[in-house]
């Protein structure tokens, strides 16, 4: 039985399937520009625009920086490893897939799992931020939307200074006595930007890079320009930049967060913002020439996305104290502290952009994930039906659009973001461990891209994720847990049943 459940998928079987061609089969349309467009488009929104001032007043201070230096590490490592599976298997699936190729089945099919739990919850929880953005930039325009219906259910709004605000947002010192409330009924805003990133997805891959390649533009401009403000501000004040980031590394306190231990604790929180590389991974079947524009995409992406991320946390800090940055919109406090009026309209209308690419690229990886699954036998059929014309897996992307939409809409999902970082740092070590395995079962196999210094960058690779796991919350580990559990149950109860391997197995056995 054990040997059953650790069977792996035939390279043969993968190269058959990265050669099909036909309307039942996904367009490869995408450029390694696309690819790294698509990935940057993940990469860059959450990260700077919310959790970057959430990890520096919670965990590091203006050590944030360093955390982003401990996450980017290991995304390199991870990140290598990728590249040279995605250069091998150029199948959609991602993590999934190079798992089914190394690690057996059972494996594969928890890392598949674990991704739609990344993905779906990752793209819900981004939502819940656009529509945050969007709805404050609609009052800074004097539109009021309904305020029961921008919120989740049950969140209470106040009405301050003429603006719907979370009570939770008020500066300290301000109470909400006398102000007027609402509680939410129903995030309205939140589920529509999900269904219009649906339809996107489902028009096609190669409108959807588009898209997303356009936004990118328009985004990385606006991060540029919070730079190039933030930077010379604080070049014609150093005073501010010292005083801000003094101590750089803030003391402990009672909570665990501050001094060294801060800064991986940092690392783990703002996980969740690279993500994205991992999705370029799963449109490798989309790819026009995977073998060459995979690693390209995914270390092009990786590398100017950790770039960014470190200024910004450097420029954001220098700017404010760290101990003011766990709002919403830290960007645009810090912008605010530099006099420039409109770089606040200017910042909300980059997160606008930024977040709903970060949607765009979670839901495509969500869907390519149960494709793959689907086409192996280890999930229903209709999950790899694709469109006769639009050659996209529509289905899969209706039915997990309309999942990602409802969350946001009824669900306080402010600590959903640790899920997806444990679920990113889960396929990260497996990725990492396959690459290793690999090379030792099959050290012949033609390999593009190949990892260097292997075992040493497979090792830090699966050292690193996992210790940035245990920095997490031991709720984290539990939803987790029961989240596989229910995995385990479809698996044994349908997919062990239908899947193709096995078929394949038994028909060898037979004759």
């Amino acid at each position: 039985m054990i040997s059953r459940l650790l069977r792996i998928k035939p390279m043969s079987m993968l190269s058959a399937e990265a050669s099909e061609q036909g309307e039942h089969t996904l367009k490869r349309s995408l450029s390694a520009m696309n690819l790294i467009m698509l990935g940057i488009g993940a990469v860059i929104g959450a990260g700077i625009f919310t959790l970057t001032g959430q990890a520096a007043a919670l965990y590091a201070g203006p050590a944030v920086a360093l955390s982003f230096v401990v996450a980017g590490l290991t995304c390199a490592f991870a990140g290598l490893c990728y590249a040279e599976f995605a250069s091998i298997i150029p199948i959609a699936g991602s993590a999934y897939t190079y798992g089914y190729a190394t690690l057996g089945e059972l494996v594969a099919w928890i890392i598949g799992w674990d991704l739609c739990l990344e993905y779906a919850f990752g793209a819900s929880t981004v939502a819940s931020g656009w529509a945050g953005y969007f709805n404050s930039l609609l009052q800074q325009f004097g539109i009021v939307f309904p305020p029961a219906l921008t919120t989740t259910t049950g969140n209470v709004l106040v009405r301050y200074h003429g603006i719907w605000i979370d009570k939770m947002s008020l500066p300290p010192g301000v109470g909400d006595a006398g102000l007027p409330h609402v509680t939410g009924l129903f995030n309205l805003i939140a589920a529509l930007i999900v269904l219009v990133v649906t339809t996107i997805l489902v028009i096609g891959i190669k409108e959807s890079a588009n898209f997303n390649s356009a936004i990118v533009v328009v985004k990385l401009a606006i991060v540029g320009i919070f730079i190039a403000i933030g930077g010379y501000f604080l070049f014609r004040h150093p005073q501010v930049a010292h005083r801000n980031w003094s101590p750089f590394i803030p003391p402990r306190d009672a909570s665990g967060g501050f001094g060294w231990r801060g800064i991986p604790k940092g690392a783990s929180r703002i996980f969740f913002a690279y993500i994205g590389f991992d999705a370029v991974s799963t449109a490798a079947q989309e790819a026009r020439r995977p073998q060459r524009d995979m690693p390209v995409g995914i270390l092009g992406s990786l590398g100017v996305c950790t770039i960014l991320y470190i200024v910004v946390s450097l420029v954001l800090t220098g700017l404010v104290s760290y101990k003011t940055l766990n709002v919403s919109a830290p960007v645009a406090l810090g912008i605010d502290a530099t006099g420039v009026t409109w770089g606040s309209l200017l910042v909300k209308i980059g997160a606008i952009f930024g977040l709903a690419t970060v949607m765009l690229v979670m839901l495509l990886g969500q869907t390519r994930v149960f494709y793959s699954m689907s086409k192996d036998g280890l999930f229903w059929k209709w999950a790899s039906a694709v469109h006769p014309r639009f050659r996209t897996p529509w289905i899969t992307t209706i039915v997990f659009g309309l999942f990602a939409a409802i969350m946001p809409a009824i669900l306080p999902i402010d600590k959903l973001a640790d899920l997806v970082n444990i679920g990113t740092l889960l396929a990260f070590t497996i990725v990492s461990a396959g690459v290793w395995v690999l090379r030792v079962r099959q050290p012949e196999l033609h390999r593009p891209f190949k990892t260097p210094l292997v075992p040493l960058v497979p090792i830090l690779g699966v050292a690193s994720a996992v210790y940035l796991m245990t920095q997490l919350a031991l709720i984290t580990w539990e939803v987790m847990i029961g989240w596989l559990i229910l995995g385990l149950v479809i698996y044994f109860g349908y997919s062990l049943k239908h899947s193709r391997v096995q078929q394949l197995e038994k028909m060898t056995a037979a004759d």
